[in-house]
C-alpha cells in the first residue's frame, strides 16, 4: 500500500486543502530544518512577530519565514544547553531513557538526572544492576560526572552532555504508569520468542521493536550488503502495520474514541519503540492525518508529513542531525512522489506493481544520503528488498499480535503460534545472505546520479499531460519505450560498471580501517590489524568482492577469535596466520606474494 491514507483507510484526496497549500507546507519544512541548522540566538518576539503578521495579513507564505526564526532560535537554545557540566561526584536517582547495551565488560545506558542527559558506565556489581533495567526505570546512582570524549558527536544530536561513571547502583522503584504498559509489552514479546534461539529472537527484536543490542555481525553485515538493514531497526513502516491492524477495530468506534484510542495506541508503540526518529515522523504524520480525516479535511499525505516534520524539528531542532530522522523523511517523500508514478508505468498486477513501487522509489529516495554517509548503494538493494518484503511485512503483522499471545501462554502453544514467524525470519535472512554475497559491489554517486535520471526518464516517457485537470495518464506505447530507456540505464549502470571493477581488483586495497587486502598472481592475502574487530572485517571483504581468501593474517588481540570466525562467514578461508606465533624472518609464499609469518607484513614475490 502505498502511503497517502488514513490509518483506517480513508484516501487522500490530490487536491491541496482549503487554507495553507502543499507547496507552502514543504515551504515550512524546509525553512525549519534550514533553521535548525543555522541555529542563531533571537528574542522570543521575533519569530512570534513574524507568525502574527503572517496570520495577520493572510500571507501563508509568510509562515516561512516565521518557521525559519523559530526553529533557529529553538536550535541555539538547544545548543546553549548543552554546556557540560564540571567534572565531580555525584550521587542521585536517575531514569533511564534507553536500554542498557553492554560493550565488552561495561553496561552503557543514558539517563536523566536533573533534568539533563548523561551516559552512564557501570561495570561489575553496578553494571549488573543497571543490565537488569529498562528505559524508563529508575535506577539509583552513585559515580562521578565526566566530559564526553572528542568523537562522541553522535551522543550530542541525542542532548547527552557528559558521561556518569557509575560505581555503585540499585533499583531506583518503579516506572511510570505508560513506560511500565510499554516494558510489560517488549517483556512479553521477548518471552515469547525464547524458542526461537538467540539469533532469531535477536532479528525479531529488531523487526519489531528496533532492539538491535544483541544482533550478531554477520547478521547486521549481511542485512547492510544487501541494503536490508533498514528492516533492523523499527521504523514508519511498523506504525503503518500496527494501524493497520487496528483498523478493524476503529471502525467501529466513534471519531471522539477513534482519535483517543489511535492517540493510545500510538503513544505506547512510541515509549515501546524507545522513540525512534522513523517512529516519530510516522507517529507525528498518522497523528495529523488522524486530526485532519476527523475534521472532514482528509489532506494529502505530503502535505501531512511536511507539517509533520515541521512540528517535530520545532519540538527539537536536533533531529535534522539524526541519521535515521533524514533517511526515514527521504525515503517517505520518494515514496509519495515517485511511487504512484511508478506503479502506474509498470506493467502486471497490482500485487507485484505496487510492492516494487514502494520499495524501487525509497531506495532512490535514500540512495544519496546513503552514497554521503556511507560511501555507496549496494547493487543487490532493491531486487533484496523486493524478495525479502514480504518476508519481513509477515514477521512485524504476525509476528506482533502472535508474540504477544506467545509471550503470555508459553509452550507448547509459542511454538505453534510463531511457526510462521519462524519461517519468515529464516526466508528473511537467507534472501540477506545470499544477497550479500553476490561480488556485485556498490553504486557511488556518479552510478546513483545515473540510475536516479534512469528512473525519472522512463517515467516521463511513459506518461502525458491529460485532460482538462491536467492530469497524467498512462499511455502503452510511452510505458514500453520509457521502461526499455530506463530499464537499460539501471541495468547498465548497476550491474556492469562494479562488475568491471571487480574484474580488475587492485593488487593492494585498503578495504576497511584496518582490513587490507592483496592480490597477485591468483592468490588473495587478507591482514588484519590487532583490535580491528569483526564488523570492519565483514566490512571490508563485502566491500572488496573477496570470495577466497589463501592467507588470512590476524592477531593479536582480544577480538581475533571473532575476526577470524567473521571472515570466514564472508570467504572461504584456506589457511590463518596468528601474529607473533612464528619464528622471525619464517615466511609463505603463496601465488605472487610473500607473507612473513611473524608480523604479517605481505610483499610482492621478486621476479624469478
Amino acid at each position: 500500500m502505498i502511503p497517502g491514507a488514513a490509518p483506517w483507510g480513508l484516501p487522500a484526496p490530490p487536491d491541496d486543502p482549503p487554507g495553507l497549500r502543499t507547496v507552502e507546507a514543504v515551504g515550512i519544512a524546509v525553512a525549519a530544518a534550514v533553521g535548525a541548522l543555522v541555529a542563531a540566538p533571537m528574542s522570543t518576539w521575533l519569530p512570534v512577530a513574524a507568525a502574527v503578521g503572517a496570520v495577520a495579513a493572510r500571507r501563508p507564505r509568510w509562515l516561512i519565514v516565521a518557521v525559519a526564526l523559530a526553529s533557529s532560535m529553538m536550535a541555539a537554545r538547544a545548543e546553549a544547553g548543552m554546556a557540560p557540566p564540571d567534572p565531580r561526584p555525584w550521587a542521585g536517582r536517575v531514569v533511564l531513557v534507553t536500554d542498557p547495551e553492554t560493550r565488552y565488560d561495561t553496561v552503557e545506558a543514558v539517563g536523566r538526572a536533573d533534568g539533563r542527559l548523561l551516559l552512564l558506565e557501570a561495570d561489575g556489581a553496578a553494571a549488573e544492576v543497571v543490565a537488569g533495567r529498562l528505559a524508563g526505570e529508575p535506577v539509583r546512582i552513585e559515580g562521578r560526572v565526566a566530559p564526553l570524549d572528542a568523537d562522541d558527536s553522535h551522543l550530542r544530536t541525542r542532548h547527552v552532555v557528559a558521561r556518569l561513571r557509575v560505581r555503585a547502583a540499585d533499583p531506583g522503584g518503579q516506572a511510570s504508569a505508560p513506560w511500565r504498559i510499554a516494558n510489560r509489552i517488549r517483556r512479553t514479546l521477548v518471552a515469547g520468542v525464547e524458542h526461537l534461539g538467540d539469533d532469531r529472537r535477536a532479528l525479531y527484536s529488531g523487526l519489531v521493536l528496533g532492539d538491535d543490542r544483541d544482533q550478531p555481525p554477520e547478521m547486521v553485515d549481511d542485512f547492510r550488503g544487501s541494503g536490508l538493514s533498514h528492516l533492523l531497526a523499527v521504523s514508519g513502516q511498523n506504525v503503518a502495520f500496527v494501524t493497520v491492524l487496528l483498523a478493524p477495530l476503529l471502525r467501529r468506534l466513534p471519531w471522539s474514541a477513534r482519535l483517543v484510542a489511535l492517540a493510545g495506541v500510538l503513544t505506547v508503540f512510541t515509549l515501546a519503540t524507545r522513540f525512534e526518529p522513523s517512529v516519530l515522523r510516522a507517529v507525528a504524520m498518522a497523528s495529523a492525518a488522524a486530526l485532519a480525516a476527523a475534521r472532514g479535511r482528509p489532506t494529502p499525505a505530503i502535505h501531512v508529513g511536511a507539517l509533520a516534520v515541521s512540528a517535530l524539528v520545532l519540538v527539537d531542532p536536533f533531529l535534522v542531525r539524526s541519521v535515521g530522522f533524514q533517511l526515514s523523511v527521504v525515503a517517505t517523500t520518494g515514496i509519495l512522489l515517485l511511487g504512484p508514478r511508478l506503479a502506474d508505468a509498470l506493467p502486471g498486477p497490482t500485487v507485484v506493481t505496487v510492492p516494487f513501487s514502494v520499495g524501487a522509489s525509497a531506495q532512490l529516495g535514500v540512495a544519496p544520503l546513503l552514497v554521503a554517509y556511507f560511501g555507496g548503494v549496494p547493487v543487490v538493494s532493491l531486487p533484496a528488498n523486493v524478495v525479502g518484503g514480504p518476508a519481513a511485512a509477515l514477521v512485524m503483522t504476525w509476528g506482533l499480535p502472535a508474540g504477544l499471545a506467545a509471550g503470555l501462554i508459553g509452550d507448547p502453544w509459542a511454538r505453534a503460534l510463531h511457526l510462521p514467524t519462524r519461517l519468515a525470519l529464516d526466508g528473511l535472512w537467507l534472501v540477506a545472505r545470499t544477497a550479500s554475497s553476490l561480488p556485485l559491489g556498490e553504486l557511488d554517486a556518479v552510478g546513483v546520479g545515473v540510475v536516479v535520471a534512469g528512473v525519472a526518464a522512463a517515467v516521463a516517457a511513459s506518461t502525458r499531460r491529460g485532460g482538462s485537470g491536467g492530469t497524467r495518464e498512462a499511455t502503452p506505447g510511452p510505458v514500453r519505450s520509457g521502461l526499455r530507456i530506463g530499464a537499460g540505464i539501471v541495468v547498465v549502470t548497476s550491474l556492469l560498471a562494479p562488475a568491471a571493477t571487480l574484474a580488475r581488483p587492485a593488487t593492494h586495497v585498503v578495504a576497511a580501517p584496518g582490513v587490507e587486502v592483496w592480490r597477485a598472481g591468483g592468490a588473495t592475502v587478507v591482514t588484519v590489524a590487532p583490535s580491528t574487530g569483526p564488523t570492519r572485517v565483514l566490512e571490508g571483504l563485502r566491500r572488496a568482492g573477496v570470495t577466497r581468501v589463501d592467507v588470512l593474517v590476524v592477531g593479536p588481540g582480544m577480538s581475533a577469535g571473532d575476526e577470524e570466525r567473521a571472515a570466514r562467514h564472508r570467504a572461504r578461508v584456506a589457511r590463518t596466520v596468528w601474529r607473533g606465533r612464528a619464528e622471525p624472518g619464517e615466511r609463505s609464499p603463496v601465488g605472487g606474494l610473500v607473507v612473513d609469518l611473524a608480523d604479517g607484513t605481505v610483499r610482492l614475490a621478486e621476479p624469478a
